[in-house]
């Protein structure tokens, strides 16, 4: 049977590092980047992706709906 994985996809330009989603992410996937954005701020990325089970929870707290959340079949490890 073939195993859902998650992906997120955040518009880095439009987050304003808040982090809500990373207290949201029962996965810890997300961390916010040490880089900034064009507006200067910390964005959000994947720092776990094999973890991400696209629970979409990170989207539904994000204030800004900067994160998009994709569900993909993955083939189970025998």
């Amino acid at each position: 049977m073939a195993k859902i994985r998650g992906a997120i996809v955040v518009d880095v330009e439009r987050c304003k590092g808040c982090s809500l989603c990373v207290v949201a992410c029962p996965s810890s996937v997300i961390a916010l980047a040490k880089e900034v954005n064009g507006k200067g701020y910390n964005y959000a990325y994947m720092v776990n992706p094999d973890a991400c089970t696209g629970c979409v929870n990170c989207a539904i707290v994000c204030p800004d709906t900067v994160i998009s959340v994709y569900k993909v079949k993955a083939d189970a490890v025998a």
